[in-house]
This record gives structure tokens, C-alpha cells and sequence, in this order.
């Protein structure tokens, strides 16, 4: 999470939303995400889909089952959808983004059982480092 916080710094002093994420398999980062939705001008630019993206790119796949994503913020509905259909084990965040979150909203994307065709919901940790989350 030390390392989102870094990246999450990064996106602030880019005058994005602060919001940094990994993708950690075998205790390696293997995808990194800062937020871009303003330099990309591209709302799906968000750091935990750049982090899912850089992974699935360096595996050479788009499951990541085995894997585990640490985000500054809770994802939000986009983001779940995508963390969802790459089979992300787990999921640790620091803030909840309410209304708009995949887990905490009315619309509860990463842990909703309802979709057939999707695995099993990831395991949550909320509030991870939530503190120092807070402070960027």
C-alpha cells in the first residue's frame, strides 16, 4: 500500500484524482497504475485498470486469479466490473468513495453473487492504511 500512496502522490502533482494501484502476484508488483483520466482525456484511464492492464500484459493473459490489487480507493463500479471479469482474488483498499464504490454502494459490483458467469467474488480488505490514505 506504501507504493500506491507513492503513485497516488504522483496523480495528485498531475492534477488527476490522487489514486495510485497494484497488481501483486508472488509478492511482486507486477502492474502499476497512477490516475490519468485528465492527461489521457479517457475516463477509463483509472489506476486500477492501468495496474490490471500492465499486469495482464506482462503475464500474457487476462486472468488473474492468483493475483491481488492494493488501491488507495475503493474501486469504483467501473473498475469492479473489470476487476470481476479478471478474477482477482483479492482486493485491499484504503478509502471508501461511497456512492460511486464497487463495494459500498447500491450497485456492490465486487461482491455481487448474481452474475452466473462470473467467479467467485474477491475477498475485501477495506480500510487498509486508511489513515494515510487519507493524507494525500
Amino acid at each position: 500500500m506504501n507504493h500506491c500512496i507513492e503513485l497516488a502522490e504522483i496523480s495528485k502533482q498531475r492534477g488527476e484524482s490522487p489514486v495510485g494501484s497494484v497488481i501483486v502476484k508472488d509478492g511482486q508488483i507486477i502492474g502499476e497504475g497512477v490516475e490519468s483520466v485528465k492527461a489521457r482525456n479517457d475516463i477509463s484511464f483509472h489506476s486500477e485498470i492501468e495496474a490490471i492492464r500492465e499486469a495482464c500484459q506482462r503475464l500474457g493473459h487476462r486472468n488473474l486469479s492468483d493475483c491481488v490489487l492494493y488501491t488507495t480507493h475503493e474501486p469504483c463500479i467501473m473498475c469492479s466490473y473489470i476487476i470481476r471479469q479478471s478474477k482477482i482474488s483479492k482486493v485491499v483498499f484504503g478509502l471508501s468513495t461511497g456512492e460511486i464504490g464497487g463495494y459500498s454502494s447500491k450497485l456492490p459490483v465486487l461482491t455481487d453473487r448474481s452474475v452466473e458467469r462470473w467467479n467467485q467474488p474477491p475477498e475485501i480488505i477495506a480500510g487498509f492504511m486508511k489513515n494515510e490514505c487519507s493524507m494525500i
